[in-house]
């Protein structure tokens, strides 16, 4: 499979996205969490460019391998704090939106509001958004993984 474009970056798009991240980590929220919560939805999504970027990234803020290699399990191992898995329930609710899908459900919400003030929740939802975003662009101009940006 080879990439549709070469880039679809521009610079008035990357500066959005750049304040944008900014915004999200400014949110109280830890960055190791932030990364695992793209890692999620992005093994969700099937988008393997931006799994390669939030492994690095998690790793940068010092993940472990262990953390990392059971984002996908989180239900069912003992890795994570009450908090990251009411992250997590929000994340992938959030990103199943598919015809019929419950969603956001007010029993994840709360769950997650228990755990989170408003600006972290904020900042929870955002990078939700951000992670399906990018996701969605890479599967449209089908970009590999490898790169950082």
């Amino acid at each position: 499979m080879e990439t549709r474009m070469p880039s679809l970056t521009s610079p008035d798009v990357m500066t959005a996205v750049q304040h944008l991240g900014k915004a999200i980590h400014a949110g109280g929220v830890a960055p190791g969490l932030l990364s695992l919560i793209h890692l999620r939805i992005s093994q969700i999504n099937g988008c393997s460019p931006c799994v390669f970027t939030s492994l690095r990234s998690a790793k940068e803020v010092g993940e472990t391998e262990e953390r990392l290699h059971n984002v996908i399990a989180w239900r069912n191992t003992p890795f994570y704090t009450e908090a990251e898995r009411a992250a997590f329930a929000l994340a992938e609710a959030a990103t199943r939106i598919q015809d019929g899908a419950a969603g956001v459900t007010d029993q994840i919400w709360d769950a997650a509001a228990a755990h989170f003030s408003e600006e972290q929740l904020g900042a929870i939802t955002l990078q939700i958004a951000l992670a399906n975003f990018f996701n969605r662009i890479n599967h449209t101009i089908r970009e590999q993984a490898g790169k950082t940006w």
